[in-house]
């Protein structure tokens, strides 16, 4: 079982790798992120900065294996939010069929990266770094 260990962490380590990117676009470009938040949203700007927070938070989480349930329970809650409230409504409302092919493949991405948080969490009592007494 130890080599499913090394391939699950090698998975994490990915997805860590992906959400710190994420994490940091928000700080580098917050306002091009900006027309994503919901307009009954008060705060604005806020809220770009407080995902990218969270987005490297949680890779931080995965990264040091703490927390690690905690952290993909709330990045799954996140992304459902984002669906919900972004991507479904920018699909629904899309002017055009490239800006609907956008808002769709968003919409799944973040589905998918839902279900990868939601099997981390799950699993988080089996994440160790170290290999010896995992199983």
């Amino acid at each position: 079982m130890k080599q499913y260990h090394i391939i699950s962490r090698i998975a994490i380590y990915l997805l860590t790798i992906v959400l710190f990117a994420f994490g940091v676009f928000h700080f580098l470009h917050p306002h091009d992120l900006l027309v994503f938040v919901p307009g009954f949203m008060p705060g604005g700007i806020i809220w770009v900065y407080f995902v990218g927070a969270a987005f490297i938070l949680v890779a931080l989480s995965f990264l040091t294996n703490k927390m690690v349930k905690l952290a993909g329970y709330l990045l799954a809650i996140l992304l459902i939010i984002f669906i919900v409230s972004i991507h479904i409504p920018n699909y629904l409302n899309a002017g055009d069929k490239e800006m609907k092919q956008i808002a769709l493949i968003n919409l799944l991405k973040d589905t998918a990266i839902v279900g990868f948080a939601l099997h981390v969490a799950a699993g988080a009592h089996h994440q160790k770094l170290h290999l010896e007494d995992s199983d």
